[in-house]
C-alpha cells in the first residue's frame, strides 16, 4: 500500500519509478572500461564520497528508501553531532560581523570588495550603521553543504558557503516534501510563530492571525529568475501573506523578504530605516550574494558564489560540528605590490598540514594538536623535498584561485596538469591571490549533491549570543553532473532527520557508550534482521575485558534515565543463547610450533636480510640520504622477484602446477607533480622502472568469485632518521619494516601451502588471491591498492606471468577482501587484543563476522593446544632481540578481537590500503594489532625483529589464513 506522501507523489509525476534519487543510479554501472575510474592518491587529491551505491556494488541501505524517492536520509549522529552543533558555531561568527557591520565598526571584516556596489547593502543602508537600534538581526541563511572526506577517513558534513542558488530557494524549498508536494501549511504558520515570538517577543495571542499581527512576505522581483536568483516554487499558504502594493504601511510591523535592500519599494526602506518596520532577515546579511567580483568570478569557476560567507567562518577539521576548509587570501610579494591590498579580504597565507599517517587519534582535533604552520604557496604547490618532508605532497588539486580582477587562476579538482602549472607560474610572478580549499562534494553515481539549508537564529536577548530556532525548514539537495549546480540540470531531494528512537536514546548517552550503541544497532541493521550472535555483539564493544554483554547491558541501564527503552531494545536485537565455537578448517596446520618457527624466520629474513631499500621513492637523490645508503639500489624489485618464486616453489610443492598461478600486475607511477629527487619515481617517468602488485591465485570450484588476502610489501621512511626533533638530520631511509608490514607478508606466504592444500583437496568453494600491494606507504600513498581498485572497478584485472603470456582475471568476482596490516606487536599496556575493522558496507560486516568466529574457534582451542606436553607449564611468550634467536616456546594466546567499524574512533582502516577499497565499494576487513599511535616500532629504526611478538603474531596469522578459508569454503557468503 502506497503511503499518503507516495500517492501525492505519484499524482504529479509522470514515471514515479524513475524520478528522485532513482534517476542518480540510473546509468549504473557507467565506470566500466580503461581509465573510467581513476583512484588518485588521497595525499594529492581526496576525492568525493561515493554513496548510495559505492563503483564495485556495495549498496549503502540507510541513505534512500524504496518508498521514499525523494527522500535523502540524515541520521541522527549526523544531525545532533555535526550539523547542528556546526551551524551554532557558524550562527555565532556570522552574528558577530553582522553586529560589528551594522554598528560601523571595522571588526566586521568583510571586505570593500565585497561591499562595494552590493545591492544588499547599498549607500542608504551603510549610512545607517550605528543607527539601527531596532534591528534584532535575525539571519536566514541558505547554506551549501555537502559531505566530503578527511584523511582519517571520516565523511563530514562541510560547509561550502552561501548557497549557489541564491539567498531564497533553501529557505522555501524547506517547506515542501517533494516536487509539487507541499508540507502541511500549519507547519510553516507555527515556524513563522515561533521565530517571531523568540526574536520580537510577540505574545503568542497575537500570532494567531499571522495577517492581522502585522506580517507580510515580499516576493523577490520577477526578473530575478533571469539573473540567476531562484526562490520559488512557494507554498500557497504564503499568497495571504503576501505583500499588497496599494496596502499602507502603518498597519505592517514585520516583513519577509530576501529581495536587495537597494530594490525593496522605497517606503519600505524608509520605515525599516526609521525603525518603524522589522525586516526579516537582517538585510545586511544577505550581502554573501551581492558582493559583484564574485558574481563576475563565477561566470569561471562553477560556485564561486559560496565564497564571501565562507571567508566570514573560520577553518574548523575537529570531529564534532561542521568541517569548515581554509579559504582568503595569499600574498606573494613584489617591489610593486609589497603587501595585501585591505580591499580584498582576510589574509591567511599560512597552513597548518593535516595527513592520516599522524600520532594523533582519530578522534582528536588535530588543528589544536599541530603547531606548525607552512607557507600556503609552499603548500600548494611546492614538490621540494624540503616542503614535501615525509607527508605533505602539493594540495593543489584541492583547492581554487583567483587573481585580483577575479580571474579564474585554478579550478583545483578539475585541474589537469598544464593547469596547474600554468596557476603555479602566475603565483610566482608574485601578487595577490584568492584561494579556498575545495574538497569534491558528495556524489551519488555521476551526481554531485549539494544540500542547501537554511541557517535560522538570532541573538540571545539575555547573553547576546547566538542561537539557533529549533525545527526549522531544512532546505532541499541538488544533485547534478554539471560542476555548477546552478546551471546543470538537476534532480532535487528533501532531507528526512531519521528519528528513531533507540538512537536517539544514545545521542543522550557519553560518548564511548553512544558509540557502543551506535555500533550495535548499526551491526544488526547491516546484517540483517537475525539476532546478532553474543559473543559477536561483545566484540563490538569498547569495554573492559573482564566486563560481559549482560554486565555491560546492566551497566547501561542504569545509566539512562527512566523510562528508557533502550537496552530492551538492544536485547531484542541479541540471540538469546551464545553460540558454540565454531569447528576449525586450517589450525591443524597453523597452530604448531614449525608455524611459529617458520613465521618468525620468514619476518626476519624479510626485514634484516638483503632487502634494505623498501620505499617505492628509494633511492632518494639528496646528499644527506646518499651518504647514509648501505646500497644504491631499490629493493622492491628483488623483494617482489622472491615472493614470485615462493609462490612457484609451493606450488610446485603442492602438485598444483598448471591450475594454481603466480603473476604480477605491472603499471606506472603517476602523479600530478613532478618529483625528481625520487629515484623510484624518476625511474618509472623515464620508463627505466614500473611498480607492480604480485599475486598468487590459487583455485576453486568456483572461478567467478575470488576471496583476497592481501599486505603491502613496502616500508616507509623512518621518522626518526628524518626528523631534527627526534634526532634525525633529514635522511630518508626505509625502514626494516618487520611489523610494518613483513608481519603480514610473513602470513600469506605461510598461508599459501595450507590453501593449495585445500585447493587440491576441492574444499575450496572459490578462488583464493594472495595479493601483495605494492607502494602503501607515503610517498606512493595507498599506490597499489588503487591500482587494483580501480583495475576490479573498470573491469580490465589482466595478470601477466613469468613466461611473458597473460591470464584475465576480470571476469571473477571479488566477494572480499582481507587486508594485513601490523600484525605482530603485542601492544604492551593492552595486551592480547587486535582490531577486526570493517568497511563500510554490509557485506564487510560479514568478513567480520567470519574473522569473530575464526578467532572464536582459536582461542577456544587454545586451552587444549596448551596441555600439550610442549606447552605444559610454558609461560607467556617474550621478545628476542636478535634475529638470529627465534623466541622460546610460550603457551598459545587466546586473543580478544575487538571489532570496530568506521564509527568507532578506534578504528585504524583509514591508516591502511583498506579505506581504498572501502571507498570503492570492494567488501574489507583489516586486520591490525592493537595499533598504539605513540610506540617506539612505528615508523622508526626500531620497527626490527626485537619489537615481535611471536606468539601474538603468529595467532593472528593463523587467524586472518583461518578466516580466509571460512569465507572461501562457504558458498552462501559468496551469494552475489
Amino acid at each position: 500500500m502506497l503511503s499518503d506522501l507516495d500517492e501525492r507523489i505519484d499524482a504529479v509525476t509522470d514515471a514515479p519509478r524513475m524520478v528522485g534519487w532513482r534517476r542518480l543510479l540510473a546509468d549504473w554501472p557507467w565506470f566500466t572500461g580503461a581509465g573510467r575510474y581513476p583512484i588518485p592518491a588521497y595525499s594529492e587529491f581526496m576525492p568525493p564520497p561515493r554513496l548510495g551505491r559505492r563503483a564495485y556494488g556495495a549498496v549503502d541501505p540507510a541513505l534512500f528508501g524504496d518508498d521514499d524517492p525523494f527522500g535523502w536520509r540524515v541520521t541522527e549522529y549526523e544531525e545532533a553531532l555535526e550539523l547542528a552543533p556546526g551551524l551554532a558555531h557558524v550562527a555565532q561568527q556570522l552574528l558577530d560581523a553582522m553586529r560589528h557591520l551594522a554598528a560601523g565598526r571595522a571588526a566586521h571584516g568583510i571586505s570593500k570588495a565585497k561591499l562595494a556596489d552590493n545591492p544588499y547593502w547599498p549607500e542608504a543602508l551603510a549610512r545607517s550603521a550605528g543607527r539601527l537600534s531596532h534591528e534584532r538581526f535575525v539571519l536566514l541563511l541558505s547554506l551549501a553543504l555537502t559531505r566530503t572526506q578527511d584523511d582519517k577517513g571520516r565523511v563530514r558534513w562541510t560547509l561550502l558557503g552561501a548557497s549557489e542558488l541564491g539567498p531564497a530557494r533553501a529557505f522555501w524549498g524547506g517547506f515542501f516534501a517533494a516536487p509539487g508536494v507541499e508540507a502541511p501549511a500549519a507547519r510553516g504558520l507555527d515556524f513563522l510563530r515561533r521565530l517571531l515570538r523568540a526574536a520580537y517577543g510577540v505574545p503568542e495571542v497575537e500570532l494567531r492571525d499571522l495577517r492581522g499581527a502585522g506580517f507580510r512576505f515580499l516576493p523577490i522581483a520577477s526578473d530575478a529568475a533571469d539573473r540567476g536568483v531562484r526562490e520559488g516554487p512557494l507554498p500557497a499558504w504564503t499568497r495571504p501573506l503576501q505583500l499588497d502594493a496599494s496596502e499602507p504601511l502603518d498597519r505592517i510591523r514585520f516583513l519577509l523578504s530576501f529581495r536587495p535592500f537597494a530594490e525593496l519599494p522605497p517606503p519600505v526602506q524608509r520605515a525599516y530605516l526609521a525603525g518603524e518596520l522589522h525586516l526579516l532577515p537582517f538585510p545586511g546579511s544577505l550581502l554573501f550574494w551581492g558582493a559583484q567580483p564574485y558574481q563576475k568570478l563565477a561566470q569561471q569557476l562553477p560556485c564561486a558564489q559560496q565564497i564571501p560567507l565562507l571567508h566570514g567562518v573560520g577553518r574548523h577539521e575537529g570531529p564534532f560540528g561542521l568541517r569548515v576548509p581554509q579559504s582568503g587570501w595569499l600574498h606573494e610579494a613584489t617591489p610593486e605590490q609589497p603587501a595585501l591590498h585591505p580591499s580584498h579580504g582576510p589574509l591567511r597565507d599560512r597552513f597548518k598540514r593535516t595527513h592520516r599517517w599522524a600520532r594523533v587519534l582519530r578522534h582528536d582535533d588535530e588543528l589544536a594538536l599541530t603547531d606548525r604552520e607552512d607557507l600556503l604557496t609552499h603548500v600548494l604547490f611546492s614538490a621540494l623535498p624540503d616542503d614535501v618532508r615525509l607527508y605533505g605532497k602539493p594540495m593543489a588539486r584541492n583547492a581554487q584561485l583567483w587573481s585580483t580582477d577575479f580571474q579564474c587562476l585554478l579550478d583545483g579538482p578539475c585541474a589537469t596538469h598544464a593547469d596547474i602549472e600554468s596557476a603555479l607560474h602566475a603565483v610566482r610572478r608574485g601578487g595577490s591571490f584568492g584561494y579556498r580549499f575545495q574538497y569534491p562534494a558528495m556524489c551519488v553515481g555521476r551526481h554531485a549533491v549539494h544540500w542547501h539549508r537554511p541557517l535560522v537564529a538570532l541573538v540571545e536577548p539575555s547573553s547576546g549570543r547566538a542561537s539557533l530556532l529549533a525545527d526549522t525548514p531544512l532546505g532541499v539537495l541538488t544533485a547534478c553532473e554539471d560542476a555548477d549546480p546552478a546551471r546543470g540540470r538537476t534532480v532535487e531531494l528533501w532531507p528526512r532527520l531519521l528519528q528513531r528512537e533507540p538512537h536517539l536514546a544514545a545521542i543522550a548517552l557519553p560518548a564511548a557508550e553512544r558509540v557502543n550503541v551506535q555500533k550495535l544497532l548499526d551491526a544488526h541493521a547491516l546484517l540483517g534482521a537475525a539476532p546478532l550472535p553474543r559473543s559477536f555483539a561483545r566484540a563490538l564493544l569498547t569495554a573492559p575485558k573482564h566486563r560481559t554483554l549482560d554486565d555491560w547491558l546492566a551497566a547501561l541501564a542504569a545509566a539512562c534515565p527512566p523510562p528508557s527503552r533502550l537496552v530492551g531494545e538492544l536485547q531484542a536485537r541479541l540471540a538469546v543463547e551464545p553460540e558454540p565455537p565454531p569447528a576449525a578448517l586450517t589450525y591443524a596446520r597453523s597452530a604448531r610450533r614449525s608455524f611459529e618457527v617458520a613465521y618468525w624466520k620468514t619476518i626476519a629474513s624479510l626485514a634484516e636480510g638483503r632487502y634494505r631499500t623498501k620505499n617505492n621513492a628509494d633511492c632518494v637523490l639528496d646528499g644527506v640520504t646518499q651518504a647514509r645508503l648501505d646500497h644504491r639500489r631499490r629493493d622492491l624489485a628483488a623483494l617482489g622477484d622472491h615472493l614470485l618464486g615462493h609462490y612457484r616453489s609451493a606450488i610446485a610443492a603442492a602438485g598444483m602446477a598448471g591450475r594454481a598461478l603466480v603473476g604480477e600486475l605491472p603499471f606506472r607511477w603517476q602523479t600530478d607533480f613532478d618529483f625528481p629527487w625520487m629515484e623510484g619515481w624518476l625511474e618509472n617517468r623515464r620508463g627505466e622502472a614500473a611498480e607492480r602488485n604480485l599475486i598468487a591465485v590459487i583455485p576453486g570450484r568456483d572461478r567467478s568469485r575470488a576471496v583476497i588476502l592481501a599486505d603491502h610489501y613496502d616500508t616507509a621512511y623512518m621518522e626518526d632518521c628524518y626528523e631534527e626533533s627526534q634526532g634525525g638530520d633529514g635522511a630518508r631511509l626505509a625502514a626494516a619494516g618487520a611489523d610494518d608490514n613483513h608481519s603480514a607478508t610473513a602470513a600469506l606466504m605461510l598461508g599459501a601451502p595450507i590453501f593449495l592444500e585445500l585447493a587440491r583437496a576441492g574444499a575450496l568453494a572459490c578462488d583464493v588471491w594472495l595479493v601483495h600491494l605494492t607502494g602503501e606507504e607515503f610517498p606512493a600513498d595507498c599506490l597499489g591498492a588503487r591500482h587494483l581498485c580501480q583495475a576490479l572497478v573498470e573491469g580490465r584485472l589482466e595478470l601477466r606471468l613469468a613466461d611473458g603470456g597473460s591470464h584475465d582475471l576480470s571476469k571473477a568476482r571479488v566477494a572480499g577482501v582481507y587486508v594485513l596490516d601490523m600484525i605482530a606487536h603485542n601492544n604492551d599496556r593492552s595486551r592480547d587484543v587486535f582490531q577486526i575493522a570493517p568497511g563500510a558496507c554490509a557485506e564487510s560486516m560479514r568478513l567480520a563476522q567470519q574473522a569473530h568466529r575464526a578467532t572464536e574457534a582459536w582461542s577456544a582451542s587454545t586451552r587444549a593446544w596448551n596441555r600439550r606436553s610442549s606447552r605444559r607449564g610454558a609461560s607467556h611468550g617474550r621478545r628476542s632481540a636478535s634475529a638470529a634467536q627465534v623466541p622460546a616456546i610460550a603457551r598459545h594466546l587466546a586473543l580478544h578481537a575487538e571489532v570496530r567499524p568506521p564509527c568507532d574512533p578506534h578504528s585504524t582502516l583509514y591508516n591502511t590500503d583498506g579505506q581504498i577499497f572501502s571507498d570503492a565499494g570492494v567488501p574489507v576487513v583489516l586486520f591490525m594489532e592493537n595499533y598504539d599511535i605513540n610506540r617506539s616500532g612505528y615508523h622508526d629504526t626500531h620497527d626490527t625483529m626485537a619489537n615481535i611478538d611471536l606468539d601474538y603474531g603468529a595467532a593472528l596469522a593463523a587467524i586472518a589464513i583461518e578466516s580466509v578459508a571460512r569465507v572461501a569454503m562457504e558458498s552462501a557468503m559468496l551469494a552475489p
